[in-house]
Order: structure tokens, then C-alpha cells, then sequence
């Protein structure tokens, strides 16, 4: 019987697992290109919605999220992003240095009582919400709530990775922020 409590003590210990991998150049060869990340979220925490999710996003909506979370942390210090630089995106050593920076910054940041508390971080993790969209929906300007949007999200991503030829029902007020969810 003892045994049995400490396995199910075990299992009550809450994760939070985060990876970002797969670095992507997208639009490449124009004056847009850019790289984005696949972050890759699994957790039983409480503070968490949806308990597994998958978003790609890139350096700058990072820097956005670091400004956010700084604003609403008071006097606690949020960890430093990897430097910006101005290699080509084809410099596999700086894409895989970067990747690492932006690993260690979610890696604390997720550790992070204050940031943790922040919707705006869920909503970055969560969903494919464009930053701009992210702030609106934080502050009450969007028919959908924070909950809603990451629940929509997180349907619909289950939907897309079970049956890609099915389309999964989103509702028509979320449809056009998660356009680019098949990145994932």
C-alpha cells in the first residue's frame, strides 16, 4: 500500500516540457525571409489549458513576448533572449546557437511564478495568435477569451494531426489566426 501512495505521488509531480527545435527559413529569397521555431509544449500543470501544443513562431514575436512579460513582472528580472545578428539564415552554427538561447529562455521563463501568471506567455505557447492578436484577446478586445482561443487551437491541431484530409470546425471568429498552423 505504501508503494502504491509513493507511485501515485509519483505522478502528481508537475512538468513542464518544453522544446524548441526545427528551425525553418520561411519566404526564402525575399526581403521577408525569416526563421521560426516549432516549440513544442507537454505538461500536467494546472496552469496549463491545453495539456500538449505545438506553435511555430519566430525571433521577433520572442523579443515581443520578453517586452510583455518584463512589463507585467515588476522589479523581477525576465532571462535575456539570445543576441540579435545579422547572419545569413543558412549559418547552421548560429541557427542551432539561437535555437539553444531560445530553448534556456523558455526553460526559465516557465519556471517563473510571474510569468507563469501571464496570459500573454499561454497564448504565445498555445496557439498560433499573431502577437498583435494576443495583446487584444489579454485585454478583452476579442470576441474569444484566452481559455477559448487555446482550446480552439488545440482542437483544431488534434484535428489536423489525426485526419489532415478532414477539415476540423473552427469557429469563423478564430479562423483566420490559425491559418498557419499547418507549419507545425
Amino acid at each position: 500500500a505504501a508503494l502504491g501512495r509513493m507511485i501515485r505521488n509519483q505522478e502528481e509531480v508537475e512538468f513542464v516540457a518544453v522544446r524548441v527545435q526545427d528551425p525553418r527559413v520561411q519566404n526564402e529569397g525575399s526581403w521577408n525571409s525569416h526563421v521560426d521555431y516549432k516549440i513544442f509544449l507537454h505538461t500536467n500543470s494546472k496552469a496549463f489549458t491545453a495539456k500538449t501544443s505545438c506553435v511555430r513562431r519566430r525571433y521577433s514575436e520572442f523579443v515581443w513576448l520578453k517586452k510583455q512579460l518584463q512589463k507585467n513582472s515588476g522589479l523581477v528580472p525576465v532571462p535575456d533572449l539570445p543576441g540579435k545578428s545579422f547572419f545569413s539564415f543558412s549559418n547552421e552554427d548560429f541557427l542551432e546557437r539561437r535555437r539553444k538561447g531560445l530553448q534556456a529562455f523558455l526553460d526559465k521563463v516557465l519556471h517563473m511564478t510571474v510569468c507563469l501568471s501571464d496570459s500573454q506567455l499561454h497564448l504565445f505557447l498555445q496557439t498560433q495568435l499573431p502577437v498583435g492578436h494576443i495583446q487584444d484577446c489579454v485585454q478583452g478586445h476579442t470576441p474569444y477569451s484566452v481559455t477559448d482561443a487555446i482550446l480552439t487551437y488545440a482542437s483544431s491541431n488534434r484535428g489536423f494531426a489525426q485526419a489532415q484530409e478532414e477539415d476540423s470546425i473552427k469557429e469563423p471568429s478564430l479562423t483566420v489566426s490559425y491559418e498557419s498552423m499547418e507549419r507545425c
